[in-house]
């Protein structure tokens, strides 16, 4: 997937948060996709992102956008696609969806599509929202994990 060359290693070994997991295989249908968006939203707020703020808005319409990809563009009949969501210690939230697909790949959408069209402005949506996006290929078998980084803010104490 990715490396951790970047990291610092002064920083302390000790959580200071709990680190959180989600993951699931859904239909790669539209009705897949919706329940991954709601599963998405509800472990969000039971990780203590609460529903209706702007973090849990952006991440679940990045998950809704990886997620419908996942079932437009990497759909293999009767194979199903996976979401994974990680929050680790230094408040990063990771969303990986893995579908079947490989030889589908997301590619970089023009900064200014068509007026008239309704449709290729997902990948656009997720690298406005996202601090970092990407794909590689799939650990353990043929297709492909579209990913998205996102640091929630700090929250001041009061």
């Amino acid at each position: 997937m990715t490396s951790n060359a970047g990291t610092d290693s002064t920083a302390t070994t000790q959580l200071t948060t709990p680190t959180h997991h989600f993951t699931m295989r859904f239909s790669s249908t539209p009705r897949g996709a919706r329940l991954a968006r709601r599963l998405c939203g509800e472990r969000l707020d039971s990780w203590g992102i609460p529903y209706g703020s702007e973090v849990h808005d952006v991440l679940t319409l990045i998950t809704a956008e990886l997620c419908a990809n996942a079932v437009r563009h990497g759909n293999v009949p009767g194979r199903d696609f996976h979401l994974q969501l990680t929050a680790d210690a230094t408040s990063t939230v990771r969303i990986e969806v893995t579908d079947t697909r490989g030889e589908r790949l997301p590619t970089p959408t023009p900064a200014d599509p068509e007026a008239d069209r309704t449709d290729g402005r997902g990948l656009l949506l997720v690298a406005a929202l996202a601090d970092l996006w990407g794909w590689c290929p799939r650990a353990d078998g043929p297709g492909k994990t579209v990913w998205a980084l996102l640091t929630i803010p700090a929250v001041p104490d009061r």
